[in-house]
């Protein structure tokens, strides 16, 4: 026989821990996999639920619950022998007995298949270290009696008996020596929503547990433990076979937790436990995993059998004896018997059974040892005999490992070697194992003790009272002292100490008292026992309430007494006042009195809280007395609190203005807020007025100078009215002045002005600031950091030349204005230095002509002009000859008497002034002097003039001479035509021809005469036109693929000579032109490599310099290309055939001959051999064939620059300007035309000079030309600051300005 295990103090010890009656039960689901070949077909399925009693003392309390199905595998096993078996008992090694189980009965069914019922019977309980308790279900509720078996723990492995974890369902995973601690009350689940559950697998298998809290409530992760056994944190054993899993999901908001065992061993098995904590809030679970070793075949396991539905007979079953069906069945049995009577652990007893029986040996002390197991009812006597082989061997009984000693309760007996135990009045303390020894031997048994069902004898009876009326539920049972519960509505009454109900019992009555009814104590009461339940319902009313006087609404002055009174029946109802649903409690200044009906609440001075709804309730009644209280006080505005000398508000513009005043009356008064007439809204956006319970607000959430004014409040209740003003004031920054005015400009200082702002923002002008800046700069500078008191100021240290704007800033108390528009751009600018070279440079009866040179010295101010002024000789008065400046450095001045004496002077003029003047230094005599005519012909005019018809003639010749010359047009000796335009002036004469025709050519002769001077002048002009087309086009010869083409020049060669002739040809099948040769000098052609088989026609167009001729003269006769040796028998001369029909009779296309081949082949039989040419070679670097031209431009007007180059392939044509290419510049255009290269540049400025350069690029080369560019006239000084040029650009400018004039001087003399 195996010993028993031990514990850490050397006492024995069961391997299943005893169970508490205070810790939770447990109940678990075991399926058992086959170990063994299987011995039937059939296999089934028990369910066992255990449930610890409570201790005595204590109501009882309601337990959790948990199933274990537990799979019954039938093993292979031969019983030797028949006997019963006989146990050692097991000492516990405490002096405390154990304590009593109780099994909680359930039914477990299955609805979707129906079974043929059966009747169970009690099967007894098998106990030791592997311990089974089997409770068939019975309708009447009476507890079955129970038989006890014990068993080894043999299928469990040595190094498993002594370990912690290997001990199941221990609940949250306490050790054995821990189970006898009590818990006061289970742990609730506070965290967990869904707790893993307990399972089993088989070796090798694999097998998941999850575990879901919920994060509702929860800010962060919680933190969560798995544990086996006790202690062993799995954390730190993942690997290949544990692994742990965490998952969120977002929507459900569930954190969910897996521990995954992976191809599970035999030592994974034992008790697991699931630890989740946060914060303070903590949760676990424990659970059980089982792996069993894979059976040998597979057999379906159908566990819903377990769940069938199965029929009691209410009749009571017999006590049977199972180890005596054991003895007598045989082995393939055994499966079946141990369904019949529940019997989860066959495996273990048929072990049991089998080692008890080869370990069997005859006892040396007892000739007859204890029966396995008794069994007595509860308040019975049970007798335990024993036969002794010795009589005089000492003789010890225990209970529990606890020796007995000799009691009213226990009594030992001796009949000859028969010893006897009687035990009196067996309570469940008595359901225990004993055991006897003698000497050293000892033998076991166990009891069991029935505890009968308690019956009700006489039921409960229905009650139906009013509040405060005692009520009393009376019931009886079968037995004295016997324990029930009361439950109210299904949930147990409480009876402590402070409870309303009281729990009486007098033999076998109990009465359940409740002294005071209420309302609350309606419901469904119910006495429980153990053999039924009875129930009555308890009905409580109301007592009839009476009102004699209801309570009156009342309007009270704000600070007057209030008093409500009401009278009701019955008179000693107590009841409580409530205010708006509150309850009122009385204090110093409320008195609440009751006095028989009456019914009073007195307020000695009434406060705006004390209106409202007042409700008088009587207790213990639903009815309700109410009246409503309206306190009211006139309305008043406090603008005291506003705390503002005079009620004037100030603020500055642009901040929010939010005005609270408190007010007072009651019922709330209407306010309305109003600036002038208008009334202000609470809708309003920017300004809104808004009234709440204790005060009223304005509201302007951008304060503006608008916003200024005198606001009123009017308040309005039922009670009077009331008004107050408040004024506002909003103070801004001023408004910034005028543009200021520059009043005087010298070299490096100005004088400026300006007017004090329209508005000084409610707020008075304490002074400016100045600042100033360059005009193209961004810059601004403070010229002050002192306010300026005054409207004038002068700054210094200005650059002169440089053009500058200053603006003002105006201060008050409140900051800074922005700043005025800025001053018109000034120059602080010095006068010029006075003219030089003044001279006369013509004169005449009337007018006198002035030249003069520029200053030396002109600054930074430029020049704007010059002022002449004259002054009659013997006078002082100075005559201003020009009303305008003039630029020119030229002037004549008119309307002067002959013959007088006059002195002139000159005066440079700038915007800072005009400078000294140049005065002549003798008199000028206003007198004609003669000079004789010169005709100045242009250049181009001194060779032929051409024109084309219809083009524009306009031909200016200028000339010299005093007085004004004559001018007369000659054309051959004759006047010219009237269409011919002649316009004559002091220096020039214009003839214009507005459309030239061929007439208008010929020589023209131009006499320009000065009294008895004469100047002539010869002028050839020609107007040609498009030439005539050629004349007497025929075909001279056909030869192979050749055609030989003879004309005559054209009548009219349009005024021109003939530059050459375009030569086309059209097959007659197309009748499509193509062009042979262009620009063809002679009359007379060969075609070539003309397609043998087609017929051609020719036509000849003539050229000159205008063009090619309008019409084209065709070949009247087609050309018929033949091959070689084959001719028409119908050709005139043999050699070509001709149609004299053509289909062009003024219009066609031919091909030119030679003359001298015609001979050469007048005999039919000649074959004409074509000589090989070689291609030429066409390609070739580029080369220009005229360069670009230094030029001179005039500023404002478009210039052009132009070159031609010759090459193939065609080149690339690059511009640049001073070495840098031109690119996408809006300026420039660039054109390429047959090889002539064109920029064109818009409206050049000054700066556009400098040199250009044209260069052409391809494959084979690359070549350049080059040109300067001046460009003339354009701005002056005072334009080009303005625009902004710097300065040394400017003097660059002036200095080439001065230089070109210089050489065109230079040039006019040498003419």
């Amino acid at each position: 026989m195996p010993e028993p295990t031990k514990k850490d103090d050397g006492q024995p010890e069961e391997n299943v821990a005893p169970v508490s009656g205070d810790a939770p039960s447990e109940n678990s689901i075991e399926i058992t996999p086959k170990e063994a070949k299987v011995a039937t077909k059939d296999t089934e399925v028990i369910v066992t639920v255990t449930e610890p009693e409570a201790a005595a003392a204590e109501a009882p309390q309601p337990q959790p619950i948990i199933i274990v199905v537990t799979e019954i595998e039938p093993v292979e096993g031969e019983v030797t022998d028949t006997r019963p078996i006989v146990t050692e008992p097991v000492e516990n090694g405490h002096n405390e007995p154990e304590p009593t189980r109780a099994e909680k009965l359930v039914e477990v069914t299955e609805v979707k298949e129906e079974e043929p019922s059966t009747s169970k019977v009690p099967a007894p309980s098998l106990k030791k270290s592997a311990k089974t308790i089997v409770t068939p279900l019975k309708e009447n509720g009476s507890t079955p009696k129970k038989l006890s078996i014990d068993l080894p723990n043999d299928s469990d492995p040595e190094s498993t008996r002594g370990r912690k974890d290997s001990v199941w369902s221990l609940g949250d995973g306490q050790a054995p020596e821990d189970i006898d601690k009590q818990i006061d009350s289970p742990p609730l689940s506070t965290l967990l929503i869904e707790k893993p559950q307990g399972g089993s697998i088989t070796v090798g298998g694999d097998i998941s547990f999850v575990a879901k809290v919920e994060a509702k409530d929860l800010l962060r992760k919680p933190t969560i433990k798995w544990f086996k056994g006790k202690w062993m944190d799995l954390a730190s054993k993942t690997g290949k076979h544990l692994q742990l899993k965490e998952s969120f999901d977002r929507f459900s908001k569930i954190h969910t937790f897996e521990m995954h065992i992976i191809k599970a061993k035999e030592n994974y098995a034992g008790n697991y436990r699931c630890e989740v904590t946060y914060k303070d809030k903590f949760d676990s679970c424990s659970f059980d995993l089982e792996v069993k070793e894979i059976p040998e075949g597979s057999q379906s396991i159908d566990i819903r059998s377990a769940f069938k539905r199965r029929e009691h007979k209410p009749e009571e079953t017999p006590d049977v004896d199972v180890w005596d069906i054991l003895k007598n069945a045989r082995p393939d049995e055994y499966e079946k018997i141990a369904f019949t009577y529940g019997i989860t652990d066959l495996r273990g007893l048929l072990k049991r059974l089998k080692k008890t029986k080869k370990e069997e040996k005859k006892s040396e002390a007892f000739a007859k040892r204890l029966d396995p197991a008794y069994q007595a009812d509860k308040g019975g006597k049970i007798r335990l005999i024993v036969d002794l082989a010795d009589p005089t061997v000492e003789l010890k009984w225990y209970k529990n490992g606890q020796e007995i000693r000799p009691t009213p309760k226990y009594i030992f007996e001796h009949k000859g070697t028969q010893r006897i135990m009687v035990i009196n009045n067996c309570q469940m303390s008595d359901d225990a194992a004993y055991s006897v020894t003698a000497g050293e031997e000892k033998c076991t048994t166990e009891l069991f003790v029935k505890e009968l069902p308690v019956n009700i004898l006489k039921e409960l009876e229905p009650v139906k009272t009013t509040v405060n009326e005692r009520i009393e539920l009376e019931c009886e049972v079968s037995e004295e002292g016997a324990k029930v519960k009361w439950m109210k509505n299904g949930v147990e009454v409480p009876t402590g100490v402070r409870s309303r109900y009281r729990v009486k019992s007098e033999g076998t009555k109990h009465w359940l008292i409740i002294d005071d009814a209420s309302k609350d104590d309606t419901g469904t009461y119910s006495l429980m026992a153990t053999g039924g339940t009875s129930q009555a319902h308890v009905q409580v009313d109301l007592k009839p309430l009476k009102i004699l006087m209801d309570l009156q609404s009342a309007t009270v002055l704000l600070g007057q007494p209030l008093k409500l009174n009401c009278e009701i029946y019955p008179g000693n109802v107590p009841g409580r006042w409530y205010k708006n649903g509150q309850l009122v409690q009385p204090n110093d200044r409320i008195n609440i009195l009751h006095k028989t009906k009456n019914h009073n609440l007195d307020i000695e001075s009434c406060t705006i809280h004390d209106a409202g709804d007042y409700t008088f309730v009587p207790e213990g009644y639903t009815q309700s007395l109410s009246a409503k209280v309206h306190i009211i006080d006139p309305p008043r505005v406090h603008l005291e609190a506003l705390n503002v000398q005079d009620n004037t508000v100030t603020i500055v513009a642009g901040n929010k203005l939010r005005l609270e005043i408190p007010i007072s009356g009651e019922p709330a008064p209407r306010v309305v807020w109003m600036k002038g007439e208008r009334v202000i809204l609470d809708t309003g956006s920017r300004v809104r007025a808004e009234t709440f319970t204790d005060h009223t607000c304005l509201t302007i959430d951008v304060t503006e100078r608008e916003d200024t004014g005198n606001y009123k409040i009017v308040l309005q209740n039922e009670a009077g009215e009331d008004t107050a003003c408040v004024k506002v004031k909003v103070v801004d920054i001023p408004d910034p002045p005028e543009a200021p005015l520059v009043t005087d400009v010298g070299g490096d200082w100005c004088t400026m002005t300006w007017e004090p702002p329209r508005y000084d923002g409610g707020s008075p002008i304490l002074g400016y600031f100045i600042e100033r800046k360059k005009k193209q700069s961004s810059r601004w500078m403070r010229l002050n950091f002192d306010l300026c008191k005054e409207t004038t100021f002068e700054p210094k240290k200005m650059i002169e030349g440089v053009p500058y704007e200053v603006r003002i800033f105006a201060v008050n108390a409140i900051g800074v204005s922005k700043p005025s528009e800025p001053s018109k751009s000034f120059i602080p600018l010095a006068v010029t230095s006075e003219p030089t070279m003044l001279v006369v440079d013509d004169v005449t009866d009337n007018t006198v002509t002035m030249k003069w040179r520029p200053p030396d010295t002109i600054g930074a101010a430029g020049l704007d002009g010059y002022q002449i002024e004259y002054c009659i000789e013997g006078t002082d008065e100075w005559i201003p000859a020009n009303k305008e400046l003039t630029e020119k450095t030229r002037y004549t001045i008119t309307g002067l008497p002959v013959e007088a004496k006059i002195l002139v002077r000159v005066k440079a003029i700038n915007a800072a002034g005009a400078s000294a003047p140049r005065n002549t230094q003798h008199s000028i005599l206003v007198k004609e002097v003669i000079e004789p005519p010169k005709i100045r012909i242009p250049r181009h005019l001194k060779q032929t003039y051409i024109r084309k018809v219809g083009e524009v003639v306009n031909l200016v010749v200028p000339f010299v001479g005093k007085p004004r010359p004559k001018v007369n047009w000659l054309k051959e000796g004759q006047p010219v035509e009237q269409s011919i335009s002649i316009r004559n002036s002091d220096c020039d004469s214009i003839m214009f021809i507005r459309k030239a025709e061929r007439k208008h050519s010929g020589k023209y002769e131009l006499s320009v005469q000065v009294e008895n001077h004469i100047d002539t002048a010869m002028l050839d002009i020609q107007i040609v036109d498009l030439p005539g087309p050629p004349q007497a086009v025929k075909i001279e010869e056909v030869w192979g693929n050749n055609v030989a083409l003879d004309w005559s020049p054209p009548k009219d060669s349009g005024n021109a000579p003939i530059t050459g002739y375009t030569i086309q040809k059209a097959d007659k099948k197309t009748m499509e032109w193509y062009t042979c040769v262009e620009h063809y000098h002679r009359t007379c052609i060969t075609i070539s490599d003309l397609v043998v088989g087609n017929e051609y026609f020719f036509r000849i167009y003539s050229e000159n310099m205008v063009g090619l001729s309008e019409s084209a003269t065709a070949t009247k006769d087609s050309a018929l290309i033949v091959k070689e040796g084959k001719f028409p028998h119908d050709t005139a001369l043999g050699l070509y055939h001709a149609k004299s029909h053509s289909p062009f009779p003024s219009h066609s296309s031919s091909s030119s001959s030679s003359s001298s081949r015609s001979s050469s082949h007048s005999q039919s039989g000649l074959q004409l051999k074509n000589p090989q040419y070689n291609d030429r070679d066409f390609t070739e670097p580029p080369t220009f064939t005229q360069p670009l031209i230094n030029t001179f431009a005039i500023a404002g007007y478009n210039a052009t620059l132009n070159c031609s180059v010759r090459a193939n392939p065609r080149p690339k044509v690059i511009w640049m300007k001073n070495k840098i290419p031109i690119i996408d510049d809006p300026r420039y255009r660039m054109f390429s035309n047959q090889g002539v290269c064109t920029l064109e540049i818009r409206k050049p400025s000054p700066f556009d000079g400098g040199v250009y350069i044209c260069k052409a690029v391809n494959d084979l080369g690359e070549a350049q030309v080059d040109c300067k560019l001046e460009v003339k006239g354009g701005f002056t000084f005072f334009e080009l600051m303005k625009r902004g040029v710097p300065l040394h650009l400017i003097d660059k400018y002036m200095n080439e300005s001065k230089t070109s004039e210089k050489s065109e001087s230079e040039k006019k003399g040498s003419n």
